[in-house]
């Protein structure tokens, strides 16, 4: 066994880890976005180029271990350049940066290749250390990447262990109606819109009260980011309340993430006889995709994923962007363009299933990125960032009023299409999650909160936020016994997201 391993490590492997650590690191960098299955793909994709270089190169040189080396070298350089640029571009201001990079990367990429070729260096030695160290690297980040993901409390819960859930019933001779939950993502409260934006949504206000919603009109989030926000609404109570791993010192995000999946509230209808319905979102942790129907556009449009795009432009291919020749911010603003298209389209089709129904939709916009005008027109989301990829006061502006005008109109047809067409009044829920970005203070949490109760909106109060919503909608239609909680704001830093402070409630409507 001892000889076995001893000659595995002599054979050449290890640029198949040089070219995986790249992608392993990044994919750590950025799991408070992503799951760890979003980077398979890309790395799958890295492996095999990997591979065939590796094989094209032994065909060059007629030796393993100098094909190695070389494709080692090339991967190194390949995966570095993104980030030795933008540490440049960060700390110095040197004219044509790309390029003077471009050519040094492509004189140690040429020395590297001929380094290969020199006879007199034993490559069969260096080749156990490079595999050791390659191997190494690639295994402490991918510990690192599972210790992160990884519940600190009993792993085998798939959601939160102290969730309020309750045997609901169906009230004997009444029809259960279809249950909507909304979520428009930084969706504002009227008085923030036109304190912050001069945006007047009045109008959409005005349309929905003339369909039967009550629109709370002191409303604000209990959190201020989504994921935290949707784990407390979906399961009913405050996040503190809910699993021992939401302690302040905790940055895991993994039972979050299951507790919007695998939620109360969803396994709560679905055992009273709800179909559970939900919609790709492009966010892998916000997606609840064990829900009985899971819809998603079948897209023409590029497959790239948000990470795969984030990867490229590590590389030297993130030069074709720059001189126009592909625009990757246009790729993956028409994803979510097909994604929020096709949210909307499928309202004649949601109201004709048959019920009951519980559907869960997270609507992106008016969240960046900002890929709608105000009329649906498409806008390109790279023209609203500055040369540092960043959102100024003025465009962040200019883009997220452009998207919360169209959506407000397609928000009021949609609700009107499910109220004209379902055979049994449903319930319908629009709320933010959280206010939009950049306010302070508790206007963070100022948010829509709109509900059409049927027959019940008189249950209603203007500070409802989302942590009561189910507890109100079970208790009204569905036999529920719940206490209505005490309606609060916290407010958490990052990456200590589960380190909360209680937030006072601004004025209503704001001065």
């Amino acid at each position: 066994m001892k000889n076995q391993l001893l000659r595995a490590f002599k054979l050449p492997w290890y640029p198949l880890c040089v070219a995986a650590y790249p992608v392993l690191a990044l994919l750590q960098m950025n799991l408070s976005e992503i799951r760890l299955e979003g980077a398979l793909r890309p790395l799958l994709a890295v492996v095999a180029a990997t591979l065939a270089l590796l094989l094209f190169l032994r065909l060059f040189y007629r030796d393993w271990q100098r094909a190695a080396f070389g494709s080692a070298v090339l991967a190194l350089l390949f995966f570095t350049y993104g980030h030795v640029i933008n540490l440049l571009q960060e700390g110095l201001k040197i004219a044509n940066l790309p390029i003077w990079l471009g050519g040094l990367w492509l004189g140690l990429a040429l020395l590297g290749l001929f380094w290969a070729t020199r006879r007199k260096v034993k490559f069969e030695k260096t080749a156990p250390i490079l595999n050791v160290v390659s191997l190494g690297l690639v295994l402490v980040v991918t510990i690192q990447a599972a210790h992160f993901s990884a519940p600190q409390g009993d792993a085998d819960l798939p959601a939160d262990e102290h969730a309020p859930r309750q045997t609901l019933q169906v009230p004997q001779g009444e029809i259960p109606p279809d249950i909507y939950y909304i979520i428009v993502d930084s969706y504002g409260r009227s008085d923030l819109l036109e304190y912050a934006f001069r945006f007047d949504n009045s109008q959409f206000i005005t349309d929905l009260e003339a369909l039967g919603f009550y629109v709370a009109g002191c409303a604000q989030s209990n959190y201020n980011r989504t994921d935290v926000s949707l784990a407390s609404s979906l399961n009913l109570d405050y996040l503190h309340n809910l699993s021992a791993d939401y302690q302040p010192e905790g940055r895991s995000r993994r039972r979050l993430w299951a507790s919007i999946d695998d939620s109360a509230v969803r396994i709560m209808l679905e055992e009273v006889g709800y179909t559970s319905v939900s919609f790709a979102t492009g966010f892998a942790w916000s997606e609840v995709d064990h829900a009985d129907v899971f819809m998603e556009p079948s897209s023409m449009s590029s497959t790239l994923t948000e990470f795969e795009i984030l990867l490229l432009r590590t590389t030297p291919l993130r030069h074709l962007e720059d001189q126009g020749w592909i625009n990757l911010d246009a790729i993956d603003g028409w994803r979510y363009r097909d994604r929020t298209d096709y949210i909307f389209a499928s309202m004649d089709e949601l109201a004709a299933m048959p019920g009951p129904q519980f559907v869960f939709i997270h609507i992106i916009p008016p969240h960046p990125p900002f890929v709608y005008g105000p009329e649906g027109e498409w806008t390109d989301p790279a023209s609203f960032l500055n040369a540092d990829r960043r959102y100024t006061s003025a465009a962040y502006t200019e883009g997220y009023v452009n998207q919360a005008a169209y959506i407000s109109q397609q928000l009021t047809i949609a609700v009107r299409t499910l109220l004209e067409e379902s055979a049994t009044p449903p319930v319908i829920i629009i709320q933010g999650d959280h206010a939009p970005w950049m306010q302070s203070g508790a206007r963070k949490f100022l948010i829509l909160n709109a509900y059409y109760l049927p027959g019940h909106n008189d249950l209603l109060y203007p500070t409802i936020s989302p942590v009561n919503t189910f507890r109100l909608v079970f208790n009204t239609y569905l036999g529920g016994d719940y206490e209505i909680l005490p309606d609060t704001s916290y407010y958490s830093p990052i990456p200590n997201i589960y380190e909360f402070e209680a937030m006072f409630n601004v004025d209503c409507p704001l001065p």
